[in-house]
């Protein structure tokens, strides 16, 4: 949801995925306290693997670079599936938008230190910010494909990846914002605020 990296998924995850993620989730989480200690550079994927008790071979079938132990944003799959979910004759930002607000209370009970942490190193670390870009791109293209597949199109048109880059580019500004700010800050609301400014045109 901000515009981070994340796999397009099949479908609902059984119990083996489930455990994948919970394996993921401790990585990243370890990963995000040692930085939090040491610094970003100081730390190795090796010192990762050990504190989450995997060899650092599975480090990386979970995460290709240390940039993506950071960059890896599980919600992005359940934004997609929200919005394939969303009704066919829908304009394309009300159901990306529906589509995403159905999503923010189960970001609000998720989303804690480890995920304003990660947020924050995305604006302080130069090799983030640099592969960051990369990540909007390939968000953008997921939600775009799926606009187009729940209109019945194989491939997204440039009007799909035009609303898709739109959104992605409000929803990103709003989560690094509420990143950056005192946690009585409502990431809803902030979307909310950034949604009705793109719809009047200022």
């Amino acid at each position: 949801m901000d515009g981070m990296k994340a796999d397009v998924p099949a479908g609902a995850p059984g119990l083996r995925e489930r455990k994948k993620l919970k394996t993921r989730r401790a990585i990243q989480h370890h990963a995000l306290r040692l930085i939090a200690e040491q610094g970003y550079d100081q730390t190795t994927v090796e010192q990762i693997a050990a504190a989450a008790e995997v060899s650092p071979s599975t480090f990386f079938r979970y995460y290709p670079t240390k940039e993506d132990v950071v960059l890896a944003d599980d919600y992005d799959p359940l934004f997609y599936r929200a919005v394939l979910d969303r009704p066919a004759d829908e304009k394309p930002l009300v159901a990306l938008h529906s589509a995403m607000m159905a999503l923010m209370p189960q970001f609000a009970a998720e989303a804690g230190e480890d995920t304003r942490q990660r947020l924050r190193l995305v604006l302080s670390v130069p090799a983030l910010r640099g592969k960051i870009i990369q990540g909007v791109a390939e968000s953008t293209r997921a939600i775009a494909t799926a606009l187009a597949e729940r209109a019945g199109r194989d491939t997204p048109r440039y009007t799909d990846e035009a609303v898709a880059a739109a959104y992605i580019g409000v929803a990103s500004v709003a989560v690094l914002r509420w990143a950056e700010s005192p946690e009585t800050l409502d990431p809803a609301a902030l979307l909310e605020e950034g949604i009705a400014a793109l719809r009047a045109g200022s």
